[in-house]
């Protein structure tokens, strides 16, 4: 029913749209000053030149009370000259003493801030923002899609400086000409906006109004005429470094590959060259991620891939430009990606084989060799984004006897990403593609592990009615990955896809393939302004879709539609200062059409007068099958599900906020039960020092947790275990900033994790209409535990008709991250980095947090310690 309903939002809706018309705005003008005297970047607007530009005031509030005006008055003044730009703002103040100057690590601002966005293409989608807070604090973004999607990596190099006086406080900026992309022009049009965050009343106001309900930001933002003449420049920025390193861990006395320490001295290179003023190239040989936190800990039950966020500089700066998403939202579906930039330089996947007694030394990583990044856009509104990076052939070192072999577990790969994209008609039409390809130097053994070859490719349409209120847009991708017979083997048999189901009967597996082919997309129709707003998309993958190669997909082999409807409230208003509600509805099928699940779910937020808020929402999952849960076995029908969740939180503008929320769920047999608390607290005791620790604790029980499976007279046996799995994490984070570009940061997080099994199952009848005749529990009389190996006898003759392994377990660790980073100057840094890893592991399975605690903090460390310094050539205007 609900994908009929989505085709006659397309066919109905949507030709009604084409010939809506829009709405005038009104814009408002800037016209800069030409300087040739160029004023002291030094916070205070005192210099003579400052007088001969023009001071523009009129701000208006964006939130909370939207149209009205500022409650304080704000003026800005930008001067130019052949290499710079010189923004001037004042903030007047009526209590000059609550202006909030905390200080903070670039790009978290926290306080009262002012900022200016240029929308210097003058596309009407693209814009590049640049603030400071009172505290001195630089924070810059590029924003995209009008405004919808930020990304904060973007470091440009500039300068500001910020003073506070009797009248309130002031920020002066120079900003290079090469920092930022545009045309030459004989008469340039620059979108431009100015901003201010008054922090203690949450009140953020812009020189150009904007109503709250508007489908975008970028195209509604003002304009700046008048900078004649000016040349467009190009970029070029060369920044060696050089790391040293030193390692402790505990020694084995009879591995001669861990001897106790280790020592590594390495140089690199990073460059950004300006191609053309709208073109930058950046190029990484050797790089060195040192310095990024690592992962958070986890224990993973499932049969399928974790995804981590990318934390790498080189790979998260630009990469909304080189995102072909084919999910929705930003977690669960929302990660499926052509492109996973974790996938460079990942941990090596190769299995090797080794003769007893051998000491073997795996690297963690594998290592990139280099990388080039070449991004833009066009004044004729192409965006471009290619990306080729080469991996090193990664071996491991073998010891047996003394005899020293190699085996390579990670072969040479070149990955190659594009993207392109093309605005038409203001912005309003989008047309885009993207190809990636995977290629990899593989031995006999590792060709019959991976693919030698793959590759993937998209187009993507976007179209936008209606002054923007409106959206359509489908995603459509091919994939196709080449091989040996053994390792196409494994993509069928892999979790994405379990082609070797025996009740699947339209994706089968084939052990002489040597590649697969497939197809998948999404298609959504959005209108994102206004207090309601609505979507209507469908998604899909085909069974042989693989693009775990250089992209991200849990799942392949399924079809999907959702349907979402949002109410927004943003005027103040009794009790609340706004709130959202939400439901949507789905259904997930196979892509042959065997029904998934059906599923409704609603949720609400509000944020109160006092700056507390609040959120909760359920969800329930109707006539659930999982294709999955017997990896590789049939279906299997799992009674419904409930989960619910609330949380609330203090005012975050205060100098300590706690908050907490709290998740549940529920199998309506009682198979499944889940309660996750989750408390979090932040402290800020000076306007330099801030301390936040976020502390869980969860609880899960399931009758059917996947164990193993085994051969039996001629029969496949699915085997369970009931579990008890709690989870305790302690993660906790100290920033202390000395001075803006000189910042200390601490992270820690004991981790603990136990799971104790029961009640131990095979898998008899999975879709019978009673739950409990689903599977038999195996009488005591029938298994036994042996030197942690339970050992089963099915016919009861008395002898073992096979085993498994125990599989309780107790997982504890330890991680910690101190770096000390020090911005010396504009793109030139130092960084000074310990990291601490414990961990332990055993299977009684029993959870006494205290005593894990001891026992992991009795355990000797790994300790890195580490010191990269970069320096910066170049080019800044």
């Amino acid at each position: 029913m609900n994908t009929r309903i989505f085709i006659y939002c397309i066919v109905i809706i949507l030709p009604q749209l084409v010939w809506s018309q829009q709405n005038e705005i009104t814009k408002k003008v800037y016209n800069p000053q030409l300087i040739h005297d160029a004023p002291k970047i030094d916070g205070i607007l005192d210099d003579e030149v400052w007088e001969t530009g023009t001071w523009e005031t009129g701000f208006t509030q964006f939130e909370p009370n939207n149209g009205q005006p500022a409650s304080q008055e704000t003026s800005f003044c930008i001067l130019y000259d052949a290499d710079y730009l010189y923004v001037g703002i004042k903030a007047y103040d009526t209590s000059p003493d609550s202006i909030v100057t905390r200080l903070t690590r670039r790009d978290s601002n926290d306080g009262d801030a002012v900022g200016v966005v240029f929308d210097s293409y003058f596309d009407l989608r693209t814009a590049f923002l640049l603030g400071v807070s009172a505290g001195e604090t630089r924070f810059d973004q590029i924003m995209t899609e009008d405004g919808r999607k930020e990304d904060s990596t973007w470091d440009a190099n500039w300068w500001a400086k910020t003073s506070v006086n009797d009248y309130g406080w002031e920020a002066e900026m120079r900003i290079p000409f090469s920092q930022l992309r545009f045309k030459k022009s004989e008469n340039p049009v620059w979108g431009l906006q100015v901003f201010r965050q008054l922090h203690r009343k949450g009140e953020l106001s812009f020189w150009q109004h904007i109503d709250a309900d508007a489908p975008g930001l970028i195209h509604r933002i003002g304009e700046m005429h008048g900078m004649n003449g000016i040349e467009p420049k190009r970029i070029f920025d060369i920044t060696p470094y050089t790391v040293t390193s030193a390692e402790s861990y505990p020694r084995q006395a009879d591995n001669p590959f861990a001897t106790g320490s280790d020592q590594n001295l390495k140089v690199g290179l990073d460059a950004k060259v300006g191609v053309t003023n709208d073109f930058t190239l950046d190029l990484t040989v050797n790089p060195d991620f040192g310095q990024v936190e690592a992962d958070p800990s986890e224990v993973n039950l499932t049969a399928f891939e974790t995804f981590f966020q990318e934390k790498r500089p080189f790979f998260i700066e630009g990469r909304n430009i080189s995102s072909f998403q084919l999910g929705i939202g930003n977690g669960g579906l929302g990660h499926d990606n052509l492109f996973y930039s974790r996938r460079i330089g990942r941990r090596p996947t190769g299995q090797i084989t080794t003769e007893n007694g051998s000491y073997i030394n795996r690297p963690s990583f594998t290592s990139i060799l280099g990388a080039a990044k070449l991004t833009g856009k066009s004044r004729s509104g192409l965006s471009i984004a290619i990306i080729e990076s080469v991996t090193r052939e990664t071996k491991a070192e073998i010891d047996l006897l003394g005899e020293r072999s190699f085996k390579t577990i990670e072969p040479l790969t070149n990955y190659l990403v594009g993207r392109v994209q093309k605005d038409f008609n203001e912005g309003n039409t989008i047309l885009g593609g993207m190809f990636t390809s995977t290629h990899r130097k593989t031995d006999d053994n590792l060709s019959k592990q991976m693919h030698n070859e793959a590759y993937s490719g998209g187009i993507d349409f976007t179209r936008y009615f209606k002054d923007k209120e409106w959206m359509f847009n489908i995603n459509a991708a091919l994939s196709h990955v080449a091989g040996t017979e053994e390792a196409i083997l494994l993509s069928q048999r892999a979790p994405a896809r379990y082609f070797q189901r025996p009740d699947n009967k339209y994706a089968t597996i084939d052990s002489a393939r040597t590649s697969l082919t497939g197809s998948g997309g999404r298609a959504q129709l959005i209108k994102t302004s206004g207090h309601l707003n609505m979507m209507a998309a469908v998604m899909w993958k085909s069974p042989e879709f693989e693009i775990n190669d250089l992209g991200y997909m849990r799942e392949a082999d399924y079809f999907t539609h959702v349907i979402w409807l949002g109410y927004r409230e943003w005027e103040p208003r009794g009790i609340y200062r706004s709130f959202n509600v939400n439901f949507n509805q789905y259904t997930f099928r196979t892509f042959s059409g065997e029904h998934l699940n059906t599923g409704i779910n609603t949720s609400g937020f509000i944020r109160f007068r006092n700056y507390w808020s609040a959120n909760a929402g359920m969800e329930y999952n109707h006539n659930l099958t999982s294709v999955t849960l017997l990896r590789g076995g049939p279906a299997f029908q799992h009674p419904d599900r409930i989960n619910t969740w609330f949380g609330v939180s203090t005012d975050n503008r205060a100098k300590f906020v706690a908050g907490v929320s709290a998740n549940r769920g529920h199998g309506l047999e009682n198979e499944y039960k889940y309660l996750r608390l989750g408390p979090n607290f932040a402290l800020k005791p000076t306007s330099s020092l801030n301390l936040s620790f976020n502390p869980s604790w969860s609880k899960r029980f399931d009758e059917l947790q996947y164990i193993t499976q085994k051969d039996f007279q001629d029969e496949k046996r699915y085997l369970f275990g009931s579990i008890d799995q709690h989870v305790i994490n302690f993660s906790f984070l100290i920033n202390y900033t000395i001075i803006p570009d000189l910042t200390i940061q601490y992270w820690g997080q004991p981790f603990v994790a136990s799971g104790k099994y029961s009640d131990f199952k095979v898998i008899t009848n999975p879709k019978h209409e009673i739950f409990q005749e689903r599977f038999h529990i195996y009488d005591a009389s029938r298994i036994e535990l042996i030197e942690d190996n339970y050992h089963v006898d099915e016919n009861g003759d008395g002898n073992m008709d096979y085993q498994f392994g125990k599989p309780d377990f107790n997982f504890r660790e330890f991680l910690s991250n101190l770096v000390i980073r020090w911005e010396f100057q504009p793109g030139s840094s130092l960084y000074l980095v310990w990291s601490q890893t414990r961990s332990d592991f055993e299977i009684n399975g029993k959870m006494t947090y205290m005593d894990h605690l001891d026992q992991l903090f009795s355990q000797k460390p790994h300790n890195i310690f580490l010191l990269k310094v970069s320096y910066r050539f170049g080019v800044t205007g």
